[in-house]
Order: C-alpha cells, then sequence, then structure tokens
C-alpha cells in the first residue's frame, strides 16, 4: 500500500471522529471532569509537540539553538512574562546562540 493509501486513511478517520463528536450528549460535556481532562490533554499534546520540534531534526535527535531557545523560554515563563516577551526572548536566544556557533 502506497502513502496516498494511508493519508486518505487517516483523512477519513480524523473526519469520523470529528462525527462522533456530534453524538456525545450535552449532559457529558457540561461536566467539570470533562473539561478538566480536555485541558489536560490539551497541554499535554502541546507540550509532547513542543519537545519534539525542540530536539528532532528529521528522524535523528539534534542538540542545537533550539535547546537554548526552550530553555530561555522557559525561564522567561518562571518570571510570569508576558507570551509576546517569552517568544521574543527564546528568538532572541536562538538567535545569540547560533550566532555563536550552536547550531
Amino acid at each position: 500500500m502506497n502513502l496516498w493509501f494511508w493519508l486518505l486513511l487517516a483523512c477519513v478517520l480524523a473526519y469520523a471522529w470529528k462525527l462522533v463528536g456530534y453524538f456525545v450528549p450535552a449532559k457529558l460535556l457540561k461536566d467539570p471532569r470533562m473539561s478538566r481532562i480536555a485541558g489536560t490533554l490539551t497541554i499535554g499534546l502541546l507540550a509532547s509537540l513542543t519537545i519534539v520540534n525542540t530536539v528532532a531534526s528529521g528522524q535523528t535527535l539534534a542538540a542545537d539553538a533550539r535547546l537554548g531557545a526552550l530553555a530561555a523560554a522557559a525561564v522567561a515563563l518562571a518570571f510570569r512574562a508576558p507570551f509576546l516577551l517569552v517568544v521574543v526572548v527564546g528568538a532572541g536566544a536562538a538567535a545569540l546562540l547560533r550566532l555563536i556557533g550552536w547550531n
């Protein structure tokens, strides 16, 4: 089976999963536990995507300026900086690390 088959299958499954959401009873969605679970899953997904995009380069692991940028952004978050400042600090750290040769 080729790549197009798997891509189309993934699209069909994603659309079917979305349609299943319409059949979930409203009573279940109003439960506070459901909101907490959905929020937790979202945080976990975003954290995993951030880590994968930081340490992966294609099929290999990479330790480059992205690690320093993530660390700088984490420090900015620890100091409760606004989101835009966190992004600027991370980008600035990556730029400085690349400037000094840590690619």
